[in-house]
C-alpha cells in the first residue's frame, strides 16, 4: 500500500489576514489546531521541570539501561564533558525511546503542521526572548518514525516555518526506507542546560544554542535551520573535542550498524534531495549527524 502524505497546515486568523542538552506523567496528546502565538513574556516564566521516566521496552533487547543520562561528565574549558570509552551496551545501539507523545495507531506516513508553535509546547522547549529567532518564525510538526524496536512512534520538530514543509518531505523519505531513529522530540532548556552525560541520541531541530565549542556564535539550530539526527550514531568529532563524548566507538565508520549516516543513506539522499548540507562533509571536523540550509 502506498504511504499517504498528509500536511494540515493551520494558520492563525492574523495570518489569513496578512499579518506577519520530561515529566513522570506521559505527555500531553499533540494536535495540530492553531494556537495563539507565545509571546515572550508567556514562555519566559515561570518554566516547568520537564524529564521524562524510563520505559522498559517490550523486548527486553531494546531495553534503555537505567544510568543512561544519569551519570555527569567532568566539563572542560569548551563546554564539552571529559571524553570517554563507549560502554559496551551502547557499542552498537539499538534502543527503544523513552515515553513521550503517544504512538499512531497504524504505519501510515502522516505529517501534521502547525505554523504556529503551541503555547505549550513554546514553553517546555528551549525558546526564549534572547534566541536569535522569534517564535512567530517557527513552526510545529509532529510525524511518525520506526523505532529501532522495529515499532513506529510519534515524534515532534520545532523548525523556521520556511523550511518546516521539506523537512517533513524529508523525513517522509527516511520514514518509507524502514530507517531507524532513537527519539525525535522537542529538547528543552533544563535538558539543554543540564550536566551532559556523554550518551545523547535525540533527533531534533532548533534548540537555542551556541555552536558546539564556541562561546559567542549561535548554531544553526538556533534559527531552525538545521536537523541532528542520531547524534550517538553519528557524532561530532574535531580533534580532540568530540560529542556526544562517549561516543568513541561510532567514530568506526567502517562498522556499519543500524542508524548510522553515511552518503549511502536514505538519511543523506533525503536532505541533500532538499537542497540542505550535510557536516559529513566539513574539512578539518565531522559533523555526521548534522544537516542544515547553509551547509553550516
Amino acid at each position: 500500500m502506498p504511504l499517504r502524505h498528509t500536511v494540515l497546515v493551520t494558520l492563525s486568523a492574523a495570518a489569513l489576514g496578512g499579518c506577519s542538552l520530561l515529566g513522570s506523567e506521559p505527555a500531553p496528546t499533540v494536535t495540530a489546531l492553531a494556537t495563539v502565538t507565545a509571546e515572550p513574556e508567556t514562555v519566559a516564566v515561570p518554566r516547568p521541570t520537564v524529564t521524562v521516566t524510563q520505559t522498559p521496552a517490550q523486548d527486553p533487547e531494546h531495553d534503555r539501561p537505567l544510568w543512561l543520562g544519569q551519570v555527569p561528565l567532568p566539563v572542560g574549558e569548551d563546554g564539552l564533558g571529559a571524553r570517554g570509552d563507549t560502554p559496551a551496551d551502547l557499542e552498537d545501539r539499538q534502543l527503544a525511546p523513552r515515553a513521550w507523545l503517544p504512538d499512531p495507531p497504524d504505519d501510515e506516513w502522516f505529517a501534521e503542521i502547525s505554523m504556529e508553535v503551541p503555547a505549550d509546547v513554546a514553553v517546555r522547549s528551549s525558546w526564549d526572548r534572547n534566541c536569535p529567532v522569534h517564535i512567530d518564525d517557527l513552526a510545529y510538526v509532529t510525524m511518525p518514525y520506526w523505532g529501532f524496536d522495529e515499532r513506529v512512534h510519534t515524534g515532534e520538530m520545532i523548525v523556521h516555518e520556511d523550511h518546516i514543509e521539506d523537512v517533513a518531505t524529508a523525513f517522509e523519505q527516511i520514514f518509507a526506507a524502514g530507517f531507524p531513529i532513537e527519539e525525535m522530540r522537542v529538547i528543552s532548556r533544563e535538558e539543554r542546560d543540564s550536566p551532559t552525560t556523554g550518551d545523547h541520541n535525540i533527533t531534533s531541530a532548533f534548540t537555542c544554542r551556541l555552536v558546539v565549542g564556541a562561546s559567542t556564535v549561535w548554531s544553526e539550530h538556533a534559527y531552525g535551520k538545521a536537523v541532528d539526527i542520531n547524534p550517538f550514531h553519528n557524532p561530532y568529532f574535531k580533534g580532540e573535542e568530540l560529542f556526544p563524548e562517549l561516543s568513541e566507538a561510532y567514530l568506526d565508520r567502517e562498522r556499519e550498524r543500524e542508524g548510522m549516516i553515511d552518503e549511502a543513506s536514505v538519511v543523506y539522499t533525503a536532505f541533500t534531495g532538499i537542497g540542505w548540507g550535510w557536516g559529513g562533509h566539513w574539512t578539518g571536523r565531522e559533523d555526521w549527524m548534522h544537516f542544515s540550509v547553509t551547509g553550516q
